[in-house]
C-alpha cells in the first residue's frame, strides 16, 4: 500500500521492515494488514489511542477457535457462534480478525465514549463488518452485568485486560519497549499508545482477572468459555 511504502526502510541485514518506535508506521502498517488479510478498507484511531500488533491478536483470535473446535466435528464458522469481546477499545481488532476469519457474530463491550464513537465509525465504514459486530456500552463497575443480558448466549468471551497497577508502572514498561528498539528512554510517550483504563487499573491484571472469574459465576449457563490474556508468568 502506498501509506505504508513510505515507512518502509532497511534493517541491519539488509530486509524490509518499519520503525516499529513511529506510532503513524505502526498504524500504517495494521491498515495495510487489514486491508490484505481482513477486506477492511476504513481503519482509523483517535490520537493517543491503543494502536495493537495484528498478528499478536490474531494468534489469541485462533487459540480460542481451537478451543471452541473441540466442542464440534468440524472447525465452527458463521454468524450462528457468537463472540464477546471485553474492551474492545477504539481499535476493534477482535471482533474483525473473528468476524473475517469465522464469520462469528461479536460484540465488543466498551465504557471509553470516543472508543465507542470510533469503534461504530470503522463497523459503519466497512460492509463486512455490518452484519457481524455489535458495540456494546459498558457502564459502572462490572464486567459481564449490564453486557450479557439475561437470556443472551455466548460461545466465548475473551479479553485483552489492563496490564498493569498505576500509570507509573505502565511508563516503566514503556520506557523498557523504548530502550528495547534502541531509542533510550523517551519517558511517557508510547509508540503503541493507550488511554488508562486501556492501560491500567487499580490492582493490574490480576485484580481484573480476578473479577471476571467471580463475575462469571452469575453467567456460568450463559457462556460456556470465558477466557482472557495474562501477561505476567507469576498470575497464572
Amino acid at each position: 500500500m502506498p501509506a505504508l511504502q513510505r515507512f518502509v526502510c532497511r534493517n541491519k541485514t539488509g530486509g524490509q521492515t518499519i520503525d516499529f518506535s513511529d506510532n503513524s508506521a505502526v498504524v500504517a502498517l495494521n491498515q495495510a494488514i487489514l486491508a490484505r488479510y481482513y477486506n477492511i478498507k476504513f481503519w482509523q484511531l483517535p490520537p493517543g489511542y491503543l494502536c495493537p500488533p495484528v498478528p499478536g491478536r490474531a494468534d489469541y483470535v485462533h487459540y480460542i477457535a481451537d478451543l471452541l473446535a473441540r466442542s464440534y466435528p468440524e472447525l465452527p464458522m458463521g454468524r450462528q457462534f457468537k463472540l464477546l469481546d471485553i474492551g474492545t477499545g477504539a481499535n476493534v481488532i477482535y471482533p474483525i480478525i473473528a468476524s473475517q476469519s469465522y464469520g462469528w457474530q461479536v460484540y465488543g463491550s466498551e465504557i471509553d465514549a470516543v472508543a465507542i464513537k470510533v469503534a461504530k465509525t470503522i463497523v459503519a465504514s466497512n460492509p463486512p463488518l455490518r452484519q457481524h459486530l455489535k458495540i456494546v456500552p459498558q457502564t459502572g463497575s462490572k464486567i459481564f452485568s449490564g453486557v450479557i443480558q439475561h437470556q443472551q448466549q455466548f460461545h466465548l468471551t475473551m479479553c485483552n485486560p489492563p496490564f498493569y497497577a498505576s500509570a507509573a508502572e505502565a511508563d516503566a514498561a514503556s520506557a523498557r519497549k523504548w530502550t528495547n528498539l534502541g531509542k533510550g528512554q523517551q519517558g511517557a510517550s508510547r509508540n503503541f499508545a493507550g488511554q488508562q483504563h486501556e492501560l491500567w487499573c487499580s490492582g493490574g491484571e490480576l485484580a481484573f482477572i480476578r473479577q471476571m472469574i467471580e463475575e462469571s459465576c452469575l453467567f456460568k449457563h450463559n457462556v460456556c468459555w470465558f477466557t482472557t490474556l495474562v501477561s505476567q508468568h507469576k498470575h497464572l
